[in-house]
């Protein structure tokens, strides 16, 4: 006769497998036992200094509940290269340099075009396909709400603050591996100002100068207007950080 514990033994082992896995399992996601150690120091979130900018940026934390996910970056940025353009697509191009070069010359100094409706940005000029990418990333995200910390956990989100929407931009050109809290992109890339892209950072906010244009959730007109900005924001106290060669 089998005894009760022999019946047992292979429901026991395989108990025990199981726990076994799901224990190892676990202790490779925390980054035990592997030798490539990003994931595991992203996993854990960096604790960011209150935006001293939030009120500006019109949080909306109930408007994030229900507003749609954003793509990946990397989806995003593919709108920076798309294939070939329709006749009718050409004709869209013509007028909207059109617009630029009006937006131009009622905007000394300023660069690009930023369209009123949808508040998406697009450059006056020739310029790299990563910065295309960064302004196409931007693009995706330039009217969604501001919730602070939103954007961190992932790339995919409802909701973005500040660095958190610069993380998202710099990501769809392949510029950053994962988001970022303003005090850390206040030692991303190299120092100084770049000449399509320059971040600018402190403890608490972040905001980007992209080809001619501002990229910040503060001094908007509202809580779903445009990301890209005309308007110069204060520049004091900020470190001025960009990627090599843009």
């Amino acid at each position: 006769m089998t005894s009760r514990a022999d019946r047992l033994g292979p429901l026991a082992l395989t108990v025990a497998t199981l726990a076994a896995t799901v224990a190892g399992a676990l202790f490779v996601a925390l980054g035990g036992g592997s030798s490539h150690k990003t994931p595991a120091r992203r996993v854990v979130l960096v604790a960011e200094a209150p935006d001293p900018l939030a009120s500006k940026s019109y949080p909306d934390p109930a408007g994030a509940v229900s507003h749609a996910r954003a793509a990946a970056p990397a989806v995003a940025a593919a709108a920076a290269a798309p294939g070939a353009p329709s006749l009718q697509q050409v004709k869209q191009a013509l007028a909207r340099e059109h617009q630029i070069q009006r937006a131009q010359t009622g905007n000394a100094g300023a660069g690009g075009y930023i369209d009123p409706i949808t508040g998406v940005f697009e450059p006056a000029n020739v310029i790299p396909l990563k910065i295309s990418q960064v302004i196409a990333g931007g693009n995706a995200i330039a009217d969604f709400p501001y919730v602070y910390g939103g954007g961190h956990v992932s790339f995919i989100a409802r909701a973005y603050d500040c660095s958190g929407s610069v993380s998202y931009a710099l990501a769809a050109a392949g510029l950053i591996a994962a988001p970022e809290t303003s005090g850390q992109l206040e030692h991303w890339g190299a120092p100084g100002p770049g000449r399509y892209l320059t971040v600018f950072a402190d403890a608490g906010h972040t905001f980007m100068y992209v080809d001619g244009v501002w990229f910040d959730t503060a001094g908007r007109a509202g809580p779903y207007s445009t990301r890209w900005l005309h308007a110069t924001p204060s520049l004091a106290g900020y470190v001025e950080r960009h990627y090599p060669g843009l």
